[in-house]
Order: C-alpha cells, then structure tokens, then sequence
C-alpha cells in the first residue's frame, strides 16, 4: 500500500478533472493508496480545506500557511489555537520560499519561526516548503530547535548537503513527480543517496504531475508514478519501497490513522 504523504485536495479543480472529490479518492484507493494527507496553505483557509475532506477517514489535515500565501504577519495564537485541534495531524506547510518571493525574506522568517514554536508547543511534526533558501532554512530549524518537533522538507529540489543537513536534524526527505522530469537529473542523483527509512513520496496535487500525466492535473492516484520512478532509480522493487515509504510516513506523522 502507498501513501500521498503531501496533497491539496481542496485545491483541485474538479470541473477541469471531471471527477468528484470522492471519485478522486475512489481513484487513489483503486491504486493502493491507502492514506492521502491534505496541507493548509493558508489559515484563512484552513477551516474550509478541513471541511472538504472530513468525511474522509483516508484523508488527514495540517495547519499552517504557506510562505507564498502569507498576505502580512502571521498571528502565531490564530496558528497555536487551530494546530492545537486533535484533528491536525502536522503544522505547515511553512518554511522558506526565496526564488518567487525575496521581497519578503523577513516575513517569511518570521512565519516560519512562528510554525517552529507551535510545532515544539503541539508536538506535532513540521511540513516545510523551502526553495533557494538552503542556509537560511537549516539555520532557522538548529537556532529554534525545530528537531524537537521533526517533521519532512516536502516537495524537495535542493542539493544533497542540505538534505544531509536536515537528516542529521531527524528530518525526513519527500520527493515529488518533478523527478521524473526530463531535467531533473541533479535531484535524481540526490534521490540515489537518500537513506530508504527516512524518504517520503507525494503527489503535491494537483501541481506538478509526474511522467507520464504531464500536462494534466495531478491527483493523489499518481503518486504510484512516483514510486515506480524511485524504485527504478534504486533497483529496488516497487513493492519494497511503498511498504517502506508508507512505514516512514506513519512513524513520523504518528497522529494519521492507518487503514486496518
């Protein structure tokens, strides 16, 4: 069985899909995905995206906003209040986003700080997003003592000394359908490297479809695309890696219930 350890459900487009959420979900079921977490971008939005999905049990929810979705400062007590509920599961995603936003470095770190502490508060693991950020992100996560809360760097395209880096802060490592692009080549060499007990797989539907739906809007059945990309990459069976990636995903968000 398989696990969309990242998704958006409620951002998907369902009219352009031409599929109902819960045809959405029959689909990922059809495919041995047993378990989809679905992440806030936004606090706004948080109590909206929580309703869509709960009459899910294979579906589980975080709270955070993400760096690119921030319109000011985020109220730390709004994010304690809303990741204090039994029903989130993670906080974020949050991190540190630099290629499309730089302008806004220092609210971004503020942010992510913010989600650090509640996560420590919580106990709950940290979904981080980081992009062209490495030294800052791995700063921020030693100098707030972000290992106390643990957590995964999602959707990750960064070098392999990052990746060390926060490994070695007990962070695990989930990679997304962008390695199976065509340019990808320098994250597959990351992907070759990264410890098999501590790798994630996701989708980050409906954004980033991999070979072969490219072009189409992703959803949380493609995830298997992942897996199979990963499991040839590292001579390992198909099988062997879901049973392995599903393992590490219930040991760190251990709030998730797992089917029976």
């Amino acid at each position: 069985m398989f696990v969309d350890s990242h998704c958006h459900l409620d951002r998907l487009e369902l009219d352009k899909l031409g599929m109902s959420l819960e045809q959405v979900i029959d689909a990922a079921l059809a495919q041995r995905i047993e378990h989809m977490l679905c992440v806030s971008v936004s606090l706004a939005e948080f109590s909206e995206m929580a309703a869509t999905v709960a009459a899910y049990p294979q579906v589980s929810v975080s709270c955070g906003e993400h760096p690119l979705h921030q319109t000011g400062t985020v109220d730390p007590e709004q994010l304690l209040t809303l990741c204090q509920s039994a029903k989130v599961v993670a906080v974020g995603e949050t991190g540190l986003d630099y290629f499309y936003a730089p302008e806004s470095k220092l609210a971004q770190q503020q942010a992510f700080v913010s989600h650090i502490e509640v996560a420590r508060e919580v106990k709950k693991p940290l979904i981080i997003h980081t992009r062209d950020a490495r030294s800052d992100t791995i700063a921020l996560l030693k100098s707030h003592q972000g290992d106390q809360a643990g957590g995964v760097l999602h959707c990750f395209t960064e070098s392999y000394e990052m990746a060390r880096a926060a490994l070695d802060l007990g962070f695990y490592i989930s990679i997304s359908g962008i390695m199976t692009f065509r340019n990808a080549d320098e994250l597959r060499s990351v992907v070759k490297k990264l410890p098999l007990d501590r790798l994630l797989i996701e989708t980050d539907s409906p954004y980033l479809a991999p070979v072969p739906f490219r072009g189409k809007t992703n959803q949380p059945a493609y995830v298997t695309a992942v897996a199979e990309a990963i499991s040839e990459l590292r001579g390992i069976s198909v099988d062997s890696l879901a049973e392995q990636t599903t393992e590490n995903f219930y040991r760190l968000f251990t709030l998730c219930n797992r089917a029976a």
